[in-house]
């Protein structure tokens, strides 16, 4: 990433599997922590150990809740916001807030204070279940000086991707505000398997990242220029059999993406 790089891990299982866990994990002990406040230690271990370069580095921590993006550092959380595309950042979001951040205390403040505004609800699965999928994005600008004092600058992207449960409506004895949001959150897990089948397949020439807003945010993380890890959670009870299969199957397709980064 500080080399210029762009990177995406996410997470994908059912409810109660350890997906928010393995993303975040506890902050205390160390060995309890999750992948992205391991990141936040990684990114500046790395920048002090970097000497000659200028570094700035930004966060930004979205969710998209009932096929809606939602800022979730802005004052009003709940406002929706508007996908753009662009020739040279691809698909971002309208005025999406980003935070300039000096060192691993301030990013984690930027999450904490992101997390109080996420979607979570009670379900038959998981008692605090996220009901949306959330993005929090670490951005880190590097300039350098060649020996005719000329600038060059690198940017380099990380998304660290906490999905919401892929576990069957009926499970999760979801009614009225929980099915809305068990059907939005099936649709666009449904549509990032589309994704990963077209890109697989090789033969089609239309890969539907349109179908939600979920493949448009992770249109580059998927067959683009992006270095993406994906963490399959499974749980270990036989009542889950289906669901561990499917998530095994996704997985299994989701490995032969071949990206570019």
């Amino acid at each position: 990433m500080i080399q210029g790089y762009n990177g995406t891990v996410f997470a994908y299982g059912q409810t109660g599997t350890g997906k928010t866990h393995t993303m975040e994990g506890l902050w205390d002990p160390p060995d309890l922590r999750g992948i992205i406040p391991r990141s936040f230690c990684h990114v500046f271990e790395q920048i002090d150990a970097t000497k000659d370069q200028n570094f700035l580095v930004r966060a930004s921590f979205l969710e998209i809740y009932n096929e809606e993006v939602r800022d979730l550092l802005s004052k009003d959380p709940k406002n929706r916001l508007e996908l753009k595309e662009s020739v040279e950042s691809g698909v971002y979001v309208k005025d999406l807030t980003s935070y300039v951040v000096k060192g691993v205390s301030e990013m984690e403040n930027v999450l904490l204070a992101g997390k109080k505004n996420r979607s979570v609800g009670a379900t038959l699965m998981n008692q605090d279940s996220s009901r949306s999928h959330s993005i929090f994005s670490i951005i880190i600008e590097s300039s350098t000086e060649d020996k005719d004092g000329n600038k060059h600058i690198k940017a380099g992207k990380l998304n660290l991707v906490d999905l919401a449960g892929s576990e069957r409506q009926s499970k999760t004895g979801a009614t009225g505000d929980r099915l809305k949001e068990a059907t939005k959150i099936n649709l666009s897990l449904s549509a990032l398997g589309n994704v990963i089948s077209a890109l697989v397949d090789g033969k089609s020439q239309h890969i539907p990242y349109r179908d939600s807003k979920l493949t448009r945010l992770l249109q580059d993380s998927l067959g683009g220029n992006t270095k993406t890890v994906m963490v399959a959670n499974m749980g270990p009870a036989d009542w889950n059999f289906d669901e561990t299969m499917s998530t095994l199957r996704y997985a299994n397709r989701a490995k032969n993406i071949k990206n570019k980064p």
